[in-house]
């Protein structure tokens, strides 16, 4: 019974993990670019109550529950239309590359970029005021008499000069990695590599499995529905592990009272 109430108390604290990493799905579900969130569970070891040598079915009894790892679901949001010429989506795999704090170099697949106005130069950056980087690692600068900032499909920068000639700036930086799952969120819809990530592979117009969509946005990929139907059952399982704990406790004291 005490063993009982152990492994209840392991169910009852990873299904509020459960609840937290719904919630935080929840709350994030009109968060640009925001890539939903699930845990995965593994059992606890198995105790040996009686030799199963020979035996065609074991004698064991678990311990409970413990989280195995959070996992995020890198899955692609809907493209949301916005008519706005500096909102970029990616269609595919890559992730924009972004100048951040201390000059570490981050990613992240929320478009909603701004102009940064210095005097005579315009720079492109996030909605935090990060630089955007170009294919090359530099920051992306424009003249102030430049306008109609156009994106190809590629990722290819153009703009229309004073004179009414187009122009070439550059490439937007795009990169993907082997194992997106392993990128450390940094917060503000950025991540970072890490060595479980590896490192970024740098998009170019020969080599990329990104299409860069103009004037629209990506959407969250968290589906409400399903959410708060995982969010239902977790809040089930919590309760029936607390009832577990408050059987065993009644059993033991059955048993405590016996000799009275």
């Amino acid at each position: 019974m005490i063993r009982a109430m152990w492994t209840a108390a392991s169910g009852m604290q990873a299904q509020q993990l459960n609840v937290d990493t719904i919630a935080n799905n929840l709350a994030n579900a009109n968060t640009t670019a925001y890539k939903k969130e699930r845990v995965e569970f593994k059992d606890l070891l198995y105790q040996q109550l009686a030799n199963g040598e020979g035996k065609p079915v074991n004698l064991q009894v678990g311990h409970g529950v413990k989280p195995g790892a959070i996992v995020k679901d890198f899955g692609g949001g809907s493209p949301q239309e916005t008519d706005n010429s500096l909102d970029l989506a990616i269609d595919g795999d890559g992730f924009f590359t972004v100048l951040g704090p201390n000059d570490k170099e981050l990613y992240t697949r929320d478009g909603s970029f701004k102009l940064s106005v210095d005097g005579d130069t315009v720079m492109f950056t996030t909605s935090d005021g990060y630089p955007v980087l170009d294919s090359g690692g530099s920051e992306i600068y424009f003249d102030s008499d430049q306008k109609d900032i156009s994106v190809s499909k590629l990722g290819i920068i153009s703009v229309k000069n004073e004179d009414g000639t187009d122009e070439e700036i550059g490439r937007i930086g795009t990169a993907r990695f082997l194992n997106p799952q392993g990128l450390e969120a940094a917060g503000d819809n950025l991540y970072a590599a890490t060595t479980a990530s590896g490192e970024p592979v740098y998009e170019d117009e020969t080599d990329t499995t990104s299409n860069i969509n103009q004037g629209f946005l990506e959407s969250s990929n968290v589906q409400v529905v399903k959410e708060m139907v995982d969010l239902i059952t977790a809040q089930r399982a919590y309760e029936i592990n607390s009832k577990s704990i408050q059987t065993s406790d009644e059993m033991l004291s059955i048993a405590d009272n016996l000799k009275r």
